[in-house]
């Protein structure tokens, strides 16, 4: 691969950081240490819930996430990894950074490539130990499942009707009220719920 900035090829990291300004890693089973031993804690992570658009960085393609994706949120509200120390073009946690990170070579993407959608980590790898827990995340993607509220957004879109918007408004008053009743009742940190559940229902994007 050749350095945009001079066209030359290069065959090993030269700390740009272009890599980390594209987003967090998703995290995979190998990984599950570092969460675990809190190293990255879940407040630093996020949940892409199957049936949600995501764009796959190896082919390009934008398409419906038939498996949950746990990743390393962004930034102040940017693709760029929150472990990204912009003013030293380094990474905070980079002897203890995740497989993704490891295996990236922008002049070389096949490791990435063979690896990036096998065995990834999910929430009940995490969270099944914890009383009750998975429980009510089971219960939020029943009442809240994205395919479903896709397919009631796309009915309404298509022609309203009664029925479809009942369901709908249903989905998002559980949505809205089991993330504060959690916070309530279990006194987490607000910031873990984009893990926890996911985006609200209302920040979805629907089209592809």
């Amino acid at each position: 691969m050749q350095n945009p900035d001079n066209g030359q090829a290069i065959s090993t990291c030269r700390r740009c950081g272009t890599c980390c300004r594209k987003g967090g890693p998703s995290l995979h089973h190998a990984d599950r240490f570092l969460v675990e031993s809190g190293v990255i804690p879940l407040a630093d992570l996020w949940t892409i819930r199957v049936g949600e658009r995501v764009h796959d960085p190896v082919t390009g393609a934008v398409y419906a996430t038939e498996q949950e994706i746990v990743k390393i949120t962004g930034r102040d509200n940017r693709r760029t990894c929150l472990y990204y120390d912009e003013a030293e073009n380094a990474c905070d946690i980079y002897e203890n950074r995740p497989i993704e990170c490891r295996l990236l070579k922008c002049w070389d993407t096949r490791d990435i490539e063979k690896e990036y959608a096998r065995d990834r980590l999910d929430r009940k790898a995490v969270l099944s130990s914890i009383a009750g827990m998975w429980d009510l995340i089971g219960t939020h993607e029943i009442r809240c499942s994205v395919i479903r509220y896709i397919e009631l957004s796309q009915q309404m879109k298509s022609g309203p009707t009664g029925e479809a918007r009942r369901d709908l408004q249903e989905m998002m008053v559980y949505d809205r009220e089991i993330r504060q009743l959690t916070i309530e009742k279990s006194g987490i940190d607000p910031s873990v719920l984009p893990f926890l559940f996911g985006r609200p229902l209302t920040k979805l994007k629907i089209g592809l």
